[in-house]
Formats: structure tokens, C-alpha cells, sequence
């Protein structure tokens, strides 16, 4: 299945790693869903996905039918059962998630402060920019160094 640069990507950033038992039965939910997901009576082109054991992305090529309120209400779901199922935390925006060595490292606003202020994450540590609304940004802006992400403007007094 192809998406076009344009679709629509949502990303949710869990507050701890996903074992890899984890990942393999979340994934068959998330199978499950996008297989059904409608929009309107309409299917969605979509899927779903887990990156480094961290990140749920939703892709929807809009191409066919978009997504509307009451299906992007029932990814939240999916989502939020996750959360209770597994004890994680996939809605607080103030987690921040870094690379070390290729090992993603999720820390609360104020530690990754912290982090910035002793030098531990540098203008080219690699941050993600789960913001991303497309496609094409997601695979261009999504693992980005520091220097060139929206955390750069938010924490620039720090470096």
C-alpha cells in the first residue's frame, strides 16, 4: 500500500519503551483497527505503526476519504485503551524524547531542560518533532538535530 506524501500522520510518544511482546500485540491491535477504520461509512487508507518500541503513527492517505472528527475520535480510543492496558502514558506533550547511540531516551520537560543546560543534549543531538502533521514531514522532520526543531526556539536560552 503506497501513501502519498500528503497523508495525514498523528504520532503518539509512550512515557516508557514498549518490550518487544508488548509492540508485537499492540501492533495486531492497531492492525485490527486501521483494517476497519471508517470514516463516514467510508474506509480509510491507513495504517499504523510502532518505532523503537516508543512511538504509535497513524497514517491516513486522505486521497480516498479523509478523516473526520468521529474517526480520529476513535483512534484516541484505540489509543487511550492502550494507555490503561498497558500502563503508559501516550498524551503528555511535555515528555521529550532524544537519541543516544540509536537508543531513544523519553524524559520530562524539566529534566531535558536539565539535560540541555549540563551539555548532555547538544545543538546536534537528534530530537524527535512529533508535531509532524504529513507524511513527507515525517520522513524529513520527524528525528531531526536540536539546532534545526521547534525544541531549538522553545529551549534556545539554555544552550
Amino acid at each position: 500500500m503506497s501513501f502519498s506524501p500528503q497523508s495525514k500522520v498523528w504520532i503518539y510518544q509512550s512515557d516508557r519503551e514498549f518490550s518487544d511482546q508488548e509492540v508485537s500485540a499492540i501492533q495486531q491491535q492497531l492492525d485490527g483497527f486501521t483494517a476497519q477504520w471508517k470514516a463516514h461509512g467510508h474506509q480509510l487508507q491507513a495504517k499504523a505503526e510502532i518505532r523503537y518500541n516508543y512511538f504509535i503513527i497513524f497514517t491516513v492517505d486522505e486521497a480516498t476519504a479523509g478523516a473526520t472528527g468521529c474517526s480520529i475520535d476513535a483512534s484516541v480510543r484505540i489509543i487511550k485503551g492502550i494507555e490503561t492496558e498497558y500502563g503508559a502514558d501516550l498524551f503528555n506533550r511535555f515528555n521529550m524524547a532524544y537519541k543516544v547511540d540509536g537508543k531513544v531516551i523519553v524524559v520530562n520537560k524539566e529534566d531535558f531542560e536539565t539535560l540541555i543546560s549540563i551539555k548532555h543534549i547538544t545543538p546536534d543531538s537528534i530530537v524527535f518533532n512529533n508535531m509532524v502533521q504529513t507524511l513527507e514531514d515525517f520522513q524529513t522532520k520527524w528525528e531531526v538535530p536540536f539546532k534545526d526543531s521547534w525544541h531549538n526556539k522553545v529551549f534556545a536560552d539554555l544552550l
